[in-house]
């Protein structure tokens, strides 16, 4: 009786395991921020279903929660989107069974703009975010604008400076340890997303992060844009603005001088306009741990 029911928990570890090693089915349309040109949002709806999608608004991290879910809301339903709601609730609240009954039934999941952290502090460790990702899992698609586009990735922007503290001018330095992050959803795993790029100047500090995880990518999304995740891990750029690649994977030199600057030689920079197609590292996508 003691062999069987080892076996047994072996069994159930090993199937966990393959649970949150599942590659996922569906797509990404992460977005720079700025105005959703109609194209952007007809892409959402379709891969979210077209006729049958059910789209759930997230907008945690706004500071006017209602205001801008209400207002995504109707703008989802003026491009074609048969259904749509959203879900207001903070760390305590977001497993509801409201919250989840929701969730659970949606093809599509929009993360609103505003601060990455609110949105962090709602979601992480929630049976909720484990429903998010069953939605992107089974095929469904996981959208964001500026602040819900930098949750996505593992390692996330949290828009703070630790050594300049010029508010005047940010992020005029690629210096090491200047760029704070934090852990992100994850939903890309092999690079860094940052937004409104071109538009707010923020080169820097996507080159310093590239230079000290080189072996991940940073992928800068202008406002108006957006890049499609598609399930083999390529993305499609749309919009109206580019999306700027930077690569360190083959550098050489990565160095920090007598001042903590960054350096380093043989940086690749891509400039990409919409249309444009990118494959994007491979790297194991997981679902989160529970607790995180």
């Amino acid at each position: 009786m003691r062999l069987f029911a080892t076996l047994f928990i072996v069994l159930l570890q090993s199937l966990a395991l393959i649970s949150q090693t599942t590659t996922p089915k569906g797509h990404l349309v992460i977005i720079g921020g700025g105005p959703r040109p109609e194209a952007i949002m007809k892409k959402i709806i379709a891969l979210a279903g077209g006729e049958k999608a059910r789209i759930l608004i997230i907008p945690m991290a706004s500071s006017e929660m209602l205001e801008t879910a209400k207002a995504q809301r109707e703008q989802f339903l003026k491009f074609g989107a048969p259904n749509v709601d959203y879900v207001i609730c903070d760390s305590a609240s977001a497993d509801a069974d409201s919250n989840l009954a929701k969730i659970n039934v949606a093809t599509g999941v929009f993360f609103s703009g505003g601060d990455q952290n609110r949105l962090m502090k709602a979601l992480r460790g929630t049976k909720f975010l484990q429903a998010v990702w069953k939605v992107y899992e089974k095929g469904g698609v996981l959208s964001g604008t500026s602040a819900g586009a930098a949750v996505q990735s593992r390692i996330m922007l949290t828009g703070d400076e630790l050594v300049n503290k010029d508010t005047v001018n940010p992020y005029g330095m690629v210096r090491k340890g200047n760029i704070e992050t934090a852990e992100g959803f994850g939903f890309v795993r092999s690079v860094i997303i940052d937004q409104h790029f071109v538009k707010r100047k923020r080169q820097n500090r996507l080159l310093t992060l590239v230079l000290e995880h080189p072996n991940l990518v940073g992928v800068g999304i202008d406002e108006a844009t957006c890049i499609i995740v598609k399930p083999n891990s390529t993305f499609e750029v749309l919009g109206d603005a580019t999306v700027q690649v930077f690569d360190a994977r083959n550098a050489k030199n990565i160095r920090t001088d007598a001042n903590g600057n960054l350096t380093g030689n043989d940086i690749r920079l891509h400039i990409f306009p919409s249309g444009a197609l990118y494959p994007m590292p491979q790297v194991q996508k997981s679902s989160p741990k529970k607790g995180r």
